[in-house]
């Protein structure tokens, strides 16, 4: 596991002056991860078979948050503290609705641990320590742009997800601390925020960490939510306009055995019309469970049609978690 060579410039980084808690114990709750996924795992394509990034301490007993896409699959977790030592992990479970996923340590860590605060109080505007391994140099002080809704191509949406700017350049599985010291979020994804198409910079997408606390018990115990699965298409979609567009499939997705394909324009489910991302997903998980059949009004070359999918469970494809 090595460490990588680069630095947040000092300019970004948190300074202890600014913080009223503990930045150096806060800091080192924070650890590497390191996944190895198996080379015909259902993600491996998408999202590689080598995969780093950030996750926090929360307890006593060694448990690690980050977030899933990390560790979906894993065979092999390694943690690493700042101060240099590794210790192995293993999954305990992944949720695909918010993209939490957590790691047991399998010896004893001796780290702190960051509580949970309280996500629904971060506002725009607010100043959040985004913290990532290797200390203050790879750690830096952000501001909250916005709460919005966010969705994902992969079929993700979020209600009220947190916006931070500027960027860390080393996302995944970062802590988003408030000025409680209290953990309120865990970094997800880098993207380009533009206006009016002029490109302002670049943010970060944190997941609040409320959306985690109804779910936790069920994903140390059982591997996921214990609740019905929601329905999966396994398509990729874009706006383009006031257009939902088809620009990839899931080689092993209901989309690709159902024929649809790239360059479909999605109109409408269950003869709802959708006109944004997180509409087309929120009109397909109102169908019901995994495994629904979802209506789908489809225009290809000038021809409009309905086609019906028959939905899936993804978890269904992924190669389950095991120990060392």
């Amino acid at each position: 596991m090595s460490v990588p060579d680069w630095r947040i410039p000092a300019s970004l980084q948190p300074n202890a002056r600014n913080f009223a808690f503990d930045l150096e114990r806060v800091l080192d709750s924070v650890v590497a991860v390191s996944a190895r996924i198996p080379e015909d795992a259902f993600t491996a394509e998408t999202l590689g078979t080598e995969r780093a990034g950030n996750g926090v301490v929360i307890d006593e007993r060694g448990t690690v948050l980050t977030i899933g896409y990390l560790i979906t699959e894993a065979e092999e977790v390694w943690l690493r503290a700042n101060d240099g030592r590794l210790f192995p992990g293993t999954v305990l479970g992944y949720d695909q609705e918010t993209g939490f996923g957590l790691i047991q340590a399998l010896a004893r860590l001796d780290l702190p641990y960051l509580r949970f605060g309280n996500s629904d109080r971060v506002q725009t505007g607010d100043t959040l320590l985004v913290a990532g391994a290797g200390g203050r140099e790879r750690s830096l002080s952000a501001h909250v742009v916005a709460r919005q809704e966010f969705a994902g191509y992969w079929e993700y949406v979020l209600d009220n997800a947190i916006l931070t700017s500027p960027a860390h350049p080393n996302w995944g599985g970062t802590a988003a601390v408030d000025e409680a010291g209290e953990l309120v979020g865990i970094g997800s994804l880098h993207l380009e925020e533009n206006k009016d198409g002029d490109k302002d910079g670049h943010i970060n997408m944190i997941v609040p960490i409320n959306l985690l606390k109804p779910i936790i018990d069920d994903l140390r115990k059982f591997g996921r939510r214990n609740a019905p699965a929601k329905p999966w298409l396994g398509l990729y979609a874009t706006e383009m306009g006031d257009h939902i567009v088809v620009v990839g499939r899931s080689q092993r997705g209901p989309a690709k055995r159902a024929d649809l394909k790239n360059g479909d324009i999605l109109l409408a489910v269950a003869g709802h019309p959708v006109r944004s991302l997180a509409s087309f997903y929120r009109r397909i998980q109102a169908q019901g469970e995994a495994g629904i059949e979802i209506p789908l009004t489809i225009q290809r070359d000038g021809r409009t049609f309905e086609v019906r999918v028959k939905s899936g469970d993804r978890t269904h494809l992924f190669k389950a978690p095991k120990l060392h």
